[in-house]
């Protein structure tokens, strides 16, 4: 009995070390599991048949950002287009292209911090402040108020294009693929570890999404194994009308938005009032 209470010890004490080593290694390791970015000089950077033109432009705190501005004669809108968490922008040209065929929008796209042919090293601070100063280097550029510009979100890019829209307002609001909060998707995928009080990577959009008053138009996967549905649809809930949630029954997360979709862009985009230059 004794041998076998002092096994029992033996393992119990072994796994509990085991698993606050890892507890402690996924903290660790935060930022490096969250951003997945691709440097420069990895990607397409020619991207034949994409007519764009290199934006440089610098954060708050003097961070080197780099983009790319795609014109667009009498466009139907002006967007700032948030990517995702992985590659670079050279990974979005087709999306680019078809915002601009299709659409028929001017946007500029822009890698954060340590992506692409941008400086420093991604953060969530960081990746916020860098959509704001891309936002007023668009707004510059056409012409614009800030305000006045569109806010496109792609997963992890979604929690950028809340914050903005949130803190300052938006022309619209588009989300594509993107979560609740960190914590939900991070829980998910992690049901064993405390992520939701650990981590400190939080977007935690469906707090801030309440603090938005313009159009949304949100799109979503039913078969999304990395931003699962459900993630999407609270954070739809909690946005304020007017709002539309178009559902794709067959849609993964890295799967090619339908062109479908583009036209409903298109449609949810020449329906908006007028924006005003200065």
């Amino acid at each position: 009995m004794k041998k076998t209470l002092r096994w029992l010890k033996i393992v119990f004490g072994t796994f509990a070390v085991t698993y606050l080593l890892m507890v402690v290694m996924l903290m660790f390791l935060e930022e490096s599991m969250i951003f997945f970015p691709s440097k420069y000089p990895e990607g397409n950077w020619e991207a034949s048949g994409l007519n764009f033109e290199d934006a440089e432009f610098q954060a708050a705190d003097g961070t080197k950002l780099h983009g790319w501005y795609v014109p667009c004669e009498k466009p139907t809108a002006t967007v700032l287009f948030l990517h995702g968490n992985a590659g670079n922008i050279t990974d979005r040209a087709a999306i680019l292209e078809r915002l601009h065929d299709v659409v028929g929008a001017a946007v500029l796209i822009l890698d954060y911090r340590g992506y692409g042919r941008s400086a420093g090293k991604p953060s969530e601070k960081g990746i916020l402040s860098d959509a704001r100063a891309a936002r007023a280097w668009l707004a510059k550029k056409e012409n614009l108020a800030e305000k006045d510009i569109v806010l496109m979100g792609e997963s992890l890019g979604g929690g950028a294009a809340v914050d903005l829209a949130a803190a300052d307002g938006a022309r619209a609001l588009v989300l594509i693929s993107t979560f609740s909060s960190l914590p939900d998707v991070a829980a998910y995928h992690h049901p064993f570890f405390p992520v939701r009080l650990l981590m400190r990577t939080r977007l935690d959009s469906v707090s801030k999404i309440p603090n938005y008053r313009g159009p949304l138009l949100q799109f979503h996967g039913r078969t999304d194994g990395i931003v699962p549905f459900e993630f999407g649809k609270k954070l739809f809930d909690a946005a304020n009308e007017p709002k539309e949630f178009v559902v794709s029954e067959r849609h993964d997360h890295n799967d090619r938005l339908p062109m479908s979709f583009h036209e409903k862009i298109r449609k949810f985009l020449t329906d908006l009032p007028h924006a005003q230059e200065y």
